[in-house]
């Protein structure tokens, strides 16, 4: 089977994004790609030539990130395969890359469509792994009668310039919520409480990547964050330490500015916009374009069972539960982002 179109949905997470991710599942034509970027990571777009077994190794390697955090008691909501565990975990075998948030998504079998994935993979030509992707995404597609790929992580903004780069006709969808709603709720969310604390790893050592870091390094980290470069560390470390909202509101209008101006750069056609609320708001609007977007046909019964998807009680939740003072704050940090939009 052909697939007619590649979409990246871009943006900070928190926004939305796996509801969507959910709601184009249930679309006939559509092959969901829950968290792929997010599972596979950067080691799965090495340079050269790669044959099918090395491929496979990069789709089945446990994400360390990941790893550590299954290990230390941090599980997001966004592991799926740790809800209902199979043959693999975190302690023993490792949770392959692929099984822990893609293959749940697509399959209540996410073992036995792994065993399917290997049988085939590791048997394929040695290629690019661009064309690895793509070879890999029309299998799947296959295998599900879909023909249109929509990818989707959370956090990816950060992605989009190389997704771009290796796979130059995708297009490319970002996903924006209000600056102080999605701040507050990463504020609450494991997983972008430890990248804060990652961030601050890398703003005290100086170092872009945790592979440059050296023993001299960490020993003068603090006690608090040491710790979290080990292969498992005491989950109040993240859980219980006290963060500043406006960490969370500088991360998202960084992350919001970065979407708006790759955005912006792209041939026209290749680039939109979805709000969050905007979503809410008009569903069918929304989601009728965004059908047109992608290449597939927005089904009246689709658009029927995605509105009944979608829940709006967590809008306006930063205005709700913060006192004015720490919402004018928040607001004030988000400012970079919420201008950015306004120019657009």
């Amino acid at each position: 089977m052909t697939l007619r179109s590649l979409t990246f949905v871009i943006g900070t997470g928190r926004s939305g994004s796996t509801a969507l991710s959910r709601i184009l599942s249930t679309h006939p034509d559509v092959l969901s790609l829950n968290e792929y970027m997010a599972s596979v990571g950067d080691a799965a777009f090495p340079e050269g030539r790669l044959s099918g077994a090395e491929f496979w190794w990069t789709l089945f390697r446990p994400t360390p990130y990941f790893a550590n955090m299954i290990r230390s008691g941090l599980l997001m909501p966004e592991f799926l395969y740790t809800r209902r565990p199979g043959r693999y975990t975190a302690r023993t075998t490792g949770i392959p890359a692929l099984s822990l948030m893609v293959l749940p998504h697509l399959t209540d079998d996410p073992d036995g469509l792994l065993d399917e994935l290997r049988a085939s993979v590791t048997d394929w030509p040695d290629r690019s792994a661009a064309e690895h992707h793509e070879a890999l995404f029309a299998w799947l597609g296959a295998r599900f009668g879909r023909t249109a790929v929509v990818e989707r992580s959370g956090y990816s903004t950060g992605w989009a310039p190389g997704l771009r780069e290796t796979f130059p006709y995708a297009k490319f969808v970002h996903l924006h919520r209000d600056g102080p709603d999605c701040a507050l709720s990463m504020s609450r969310h494991v997983g972008y409480r430890t990248i804060t604390l990652i961030r601050e790893i890398r703003e005290r050592t100086g170092v872009a990547d945790f592979a440059e870091l050296t023993a001299e390094h960490v020993r003068a980290l603090p006690p608090e964050l040491a710790p979290l470069l080990a292969g498992s560390f005491d989950p109040a470390l993240v859980r219980d330490r006290e963060f500043p909202l406006h960490r969370f509101g500088a991360l998202w209008s960084e992350l919001v500015a970065d979407g708006v101006r790759f955005i912006d750069a792209l041939p026209v056609g290749q680039g939109a916009t979805l709000a969050y609320e905007e979503l809410l708001d008009a569903p069918r609007e929304e989601l009728t374009r965004l059908a047109a977007f992608i290449g597939v046909e927005p089904l009246p019964r689709w658009l029927d069972d995605a509105c009944a998807q979608l829940d709006g009680s967590r809008r306006g939740s930063a205005a709700k539960e913060l006192t004015a003072a720490e919402f004018d704050g928040l607001k004030e940090s988000c400012a970079p982002g919420t201008r950015a939009l306004s120019a657009r």
